[in-house]
């Protein structure tokens, strides 16, 4: 089995790229798996369901969805292996765009928008940088100068990547993201492999719970910000 790390920010169109690239595995006589991470809601299985696409999901509530992620990575390649489904996409909504949920040895996809705006590749983190395959969405609803400026920031933010359109209306590209999958490495299993990059780190006394505003109630990992010379 192979195993694809697919991530990228909110609505960047992550599930309409995998159900595209469903249907052209599907004539390859390949079959797609999902684990899908989100944090409060996600009516994506429905359409995973509809396109006959095994798929779970999971909701973090109020954890990180990344952490949660990787507490349940394990268990989610051994779901996808127990399927018999020949790719497995784990997919995770990058909320905080400091999300690093690309695991070394595994082919790590990066879902953006192209209508977010042309700085947004240079504000992702790991999530983008670290990635093996850019996939730009909403290509097809801009200009093509507008296509070649965020294609040349995302290449820029990261220069070893291959960098895709796809359309997830039309499925236009999803034939290319689909090669690069086909010949993505197998991935037997992931227990003690390594992530790319570290999780964001988030132990203060608000992950425990606590909502009082103020310095006597903050402890833990805290970073205070410089105010004209001041520690606010």
């Amino acid at each position: 089995m192979q195993l694809v790390t697919v991530a990228g920010p909110p609505s960047s169109g992550k599930t309409s790229v995998l159900l595209r690239l469903a249907a052209v595995l599907g004539r390859r006589d390949l079959t797609l798996g999902v684990v899908k991470f989100d944090c409060l809601a996600s009516r994506d299985k429905e359409a995973f369901d509809r396109a006959g696409i095994p798929c779970v999901v999971g909701l973090s509530g109020a954890l990180c969805p990344d952490h949660f992620f990787v507490c349940n990575a394990a268990d989610a390649h051994a779901w996808g292996l127990g399927r018999g489904v020949s790719v497995l996409a784990v997919e995770s909504a990058g909320l905080c765009n400091r999300c690093a949920p690309h695991i070394e040895g595994a082919l790590a996809v990066c879902v953006v928008d192209n209508l977010s705006g042309i700085d947004t590749p240079a504000k992702i983190g790991p999530m983008l940088r670290l990635a093996d395959v850019v996939v730009i969405t909403k290509g097809d609803v801009v200009s093509q100068a507008e296509r070649e400026v965020f294609a040349f920031r995302v290449r820029r933010a990261n220069p070893r990547a291959t960098v895709l359109f796809v359309s997830g209306l039309t499925g236009q590209g999803a034939e290319a993201l689909a090669h690069v999958v086909a010949s993505a490495p197998q991935t037997p299993g992931i227990d003690g492999v390594n992530l790319r990059f570290t999780m964001p780190a988030a132990v203060c006394s608000y992950c425990l719970g606590q909502r009082k505003i103020g310095l006597d109630h903050q402890m833990g990992n805290v970073r205070k910000m410089d105010f004209e010379g001041r520690r606010a």
